[in-house]
């Protein structure tokens, strides 16, 4: 009986067998090539939460940030005494590949280690503005990421990371191109999750404060700011303040450092326009969860 079925199968229906066949193997090879064009073993947590590390590196910056699209950014480096502890912290925080790596600025607190970093993770895209600098560190850090044949995006005013309906991220300076303190050179970068955003100035002081407030006021609003200069009397200043008014102010600042940072100025700034300050010199690590709607200080 299963022999005359079979005979009397209609071409058609044979047709059809060979045609999901061929179906079924294209699917698995295209699988399996999608695979391979993977260059990380990283696998992204579930999480759809935006969580911010501002890293404790002494009297430097540095702040790896997990985001909600399963993506992750660093943001500066601190000295390069920090890189063991820069690298190890987002190892252990599951990551072998950094999507988004932002130098601010060429001062050596804040991209010291990040040819080390560079050296150490799969890197997809390298933002810096176009800050000239003859130290030994930016030379460094410019062979390194030329030696990984990666590319530099100008970071200034108007370029964006990334946007989707729920996420933004884009840079709102530097505004101009010629400045005699490279601190106003900084790539000020703004991260926006649905209902929630959080601020990132470098070491922007003054100069670059209030063309930000000319080119792009009602963008500085948000719910963290990441202080500028680390707490420097020339930063946070009156108007840009009442501009951004941010719930949470995190100063990263060596605790006893030789510059007094923060400065007494700056902080009863902040304290004038309510925000909640947050030292890494004296909390260490200090962790920020956004879910969109809600901030926690973790």
């Amino acid at each position: 009986m299963k022999k005359r079925k079979k005979s009397r199968a209609p071409l058609a229906t044979a047709v059809c067998l060979i045609i999901v066949a061929v179906c079924t193997i294209t699917t698995a090879l295209n699988s399996s090539t999608f695979s391979d064009k993977s260059s990380s073993s990283q696998v992204y947590s579930d999480n759809e939460d935006l969580v911010v590390h501002y890293l404790d590196v002494g009297q430097g910056d540095s702040e790896f940030i997990e985001l909600p699209n399963g993506e992750c950014m660093l943001i500066d480096a601190g000295e390069k005494e920090n890189a063991d502890y820069v690298v190890e912290t987002i190892q252990n925080y599951g990551y072998d590949t950094i999507n988004y790596v932002v130098a601010t600025h060429p001062h050596t607190d804040h991209i010291g280690a990040m040819a080390d970093v560079i050296d150490e993770f799969s890197i997809d895209e390298v933002y810096m503005p176009k800050a000239v600098s003859t130290s030994a560190t930016y030379e460094n850090l410019l062979e390194t990421i030329s030696d990984k044949n990666l590319e530099i995006t100008t970071a200034k005013s108007g370029v964006s990371v990334y946007s989707d309906s729920e996420l933004d991220i884009e840079f709102l300076a530097p505004v101009g191109t010629d400045y005699s303190d490279l601190n106003n050179f900084s790539a000020v970068l703004k991260i926006t999750y649905n209902e929630t955003s959080f601020l990132f100035t470098g070491d922007a002081e003054d100069t670059a404060e209030e063309e930000m407030l000319e080119n792009c006021y009602y963008e500085l609003d948000c719910d963290v700011l990441k202080v500028g200069h680390h707490g420097s009397r020339y930063s946070s200043t009156e108007d840009f303040l009442n501009a951004v008014t941010p719930q949470y102010a995190v100063i990263e600042v060596g605790e006893g450092n030789s510059y007094g940072h923060p400065h007494d100025e700056a902080i009863e700034r902040l304290e004038n326009i309510g925000a909640e300050i947050l030292r890494t010199d004296e909390l260490g690590l200090i962790t920020i969860r956004s879910d969109g709607e809600n901030i926690t200080v973790e």
